[in-house]
């Protein structure tokens, strides 16, 4: 009876995403939240809500993760209006980058 409690209690926690995500990746996931949801799908199931914004979980079929770090401390500008220029610190950056990879 112990062992089948301890299975269903583990099955449950991976699967309902209570495993501990790392301080980074919460701030980053906190960031992306914050800053680029209202456009772009931050999950691994839900569509954007803007259509030409790619959902974040599959920027690492277009870019290596590793190399958008470039890109977010010199900023990202795009050619139309709907996204903010913005630049990111150092320690935002590993953030992001640190969240962007668990949805690899």
């Amino acid at each position: 009876m112990r062992i089948a409690s301890a299975c269903i209690a583990i099955t449950l926690l991976l699967t309902s995403g209570a495993v501990a995500a790392s301080p980074a990746e919460r701030r980053g996931q906190a960031f992306a939240k914050a800053h680029c949801s209202r456009c772009h799908s931050i999950d691994r199931r839900h569509p954007s809500r803007l259509d030409r914004a790619p959902p974040f979980r599959a920027l690492h079929l277009r870019y290596p993760i590793e190399t958008l770090a470039e890109a977010f401390a010199e900023g990202i500008y795009t050619g139309h209006a709907a996204m903010p220029a913005f630049e990111l610190a150092p320690g935002q950056i590993n953030d992001l980058l640190s969240f962007l990879k668990t949805l690899e």
